[in-house]
């Protein structure tokens, strides 16, 4: 596609064929704001967690084959009302993303600001996944990968959040998968099992 590298999350949002998606339920929420054709699949998992858990959901869909991605620090939650309402309605808030590197390819990556969810969210995925490395030490994540930037959208919630950094294989798209044919693959099931067990546990202990 021909966007412009520098746009704004405003102009982003005008953009033909991108869409922003709201749920508002319970005050544990999940975000995956580079979906669609962009981080395949993080849309598909942050919503269906969302909903197997009663949890809000926020989401911008992108459409197939887009390039332009924004950084994180520049999803600006002044440029969107249903993100506002969001980030104002929950307390803490798992964002959904993807990443790809070689050397990572079987690893979980659980960054942001709020580590003691993410420990939460390590015990209840590895058992899961067991084929994956969970990482929730955040000296073990790269650097541009922990999302713990105060401007990152995942720490503006009262509790912050956790940003969880899924790669190719977990996701259903990796080539492992190539002849899969009945929905999502029993790695993402699993992944969404976990994520949702968290959020449902969360909403019980919370007054």
């Amino acid at each position: 596609m021909s966007a412009v590298p520098t746009a704004t999350f405003a102009e982003l949002l005008e953009m033909a064929g991108v869409r922003e998606e709201l749920a508002v339920r319970g005050r544990f929420g999940f975000m995956a704001y580079h979906g669609g054709g962009l981080e395949e699949q993080t849309d598909v998992i942050a919503r269906a967690a969302a909903e197997r858990a009663g949890a809000s959901y926020y989401g911008v869909v992108h459409p197939a084959d887009w390039g332009l991605h924004l950084p994180s620090t520049r999803i600006d939650p002044a440029a969107s009302t249903r993100l506002r309402t969001f980030l104002d309605h929950v307390d803490v808030v798992v964002t959904v993303h993807g990443f790809g590197r070689r050397h990572l390819l079987t690893s979980l990556l659980l960054g942001g600001s709020n580590r003691e969810l993410a420990g939460e969210l390590a015990q209840a995925l590895r058992p899961r996944l067991p084929a994956y490395d969970v990482v929730d030490d955040l000296d073990d994540i790269p650097k541009e990968l922990r999302g713990i930037h105060p401007r990152n959208p995942v720490n503006l919630p009262r509790a912050g959040g956790v940003q969880i950094e899924l790669p190719p294989r977990v996701r259903g798209s990796s080539p492992l998968w190539w002849d899969w044919e009945h929905g999502l693959v029993p790695h993402t099931e699993a992944l969404i099992d976990g994520l949702a067990s968290v959020a449902e546990r969360w909403a019980t202990a919370t007054p």
